[in-house]
């Protein structure tokens, strides 16, 4: 039960993220700074979510030792193969800084959701600071890493 209500909750903020707002307005996805969601990396599509982890359901933090808090951003990282539209294991490393340049610690652990797998991890943040992730994507056998750049403000008021 535990275990769909994660699959829920990511794949909830992921559709928010990607279409701008609940109502899948045009005109909020046009104002989002971080613009896609997701990236083409030829076999496979690299879906990604920044959001405060405040926005977890508290049972779903709670089995997955995430701290909630409007302070504490959240990334959250998948590989699809789009033969199959599966989910498939990959090398996932993350490089995070701030506008003035200071590195924020993010360690990817892997999550297995029955037939889904997610990459998270997460990081202090302060209100509005806008942070860059530059995140290194290595789908299982793939031997040559892809790249992956977006940036995220958060709001923790």
């Amino acid at each position: 039960m535990i275990r769909i209500k994660l699959l829920t909750a990511f794949s909830l903020l992921v559709l928010i993220s990607s279409c701008g707002g609940p109502d899948g307005n045009d005109e909020v996805l046009e104002a989002v700074p971080a613009g896609e969601t997701m990236k083409d990396i030829g076999d496979h599509v690299v879906h990604f979510s920044a959001f405060t982890t405040d926005q977890l359901p508290s049972e779903v933090a709670q089995t997955y030792n995430i701290v909630r808090s409007k302070e504490r951003a959240m990334l959250n990282v998948s590989v699809i193969a789009e033969e199959g539209q599966t989910s498939v294991p990959a090398a996932v490393t993350v490089n995070a800084f701030n506008l003035t340049g200071q590195l924020k610690n993010i360690t990817m652990r892997r999550i297995n959701e029955q037939e889904a797998i997610y990459y998270v991890g997460d990081t202090a943040v302060a209100n509005r600071e806008t942070l860059i992730f530059d995140i290194s994507v290595t789908p299982e056998g793939i031997s040559k890493p892809v790249e992956v750049r977006f940036k995220r403000e958060f709001f923790t008021d």
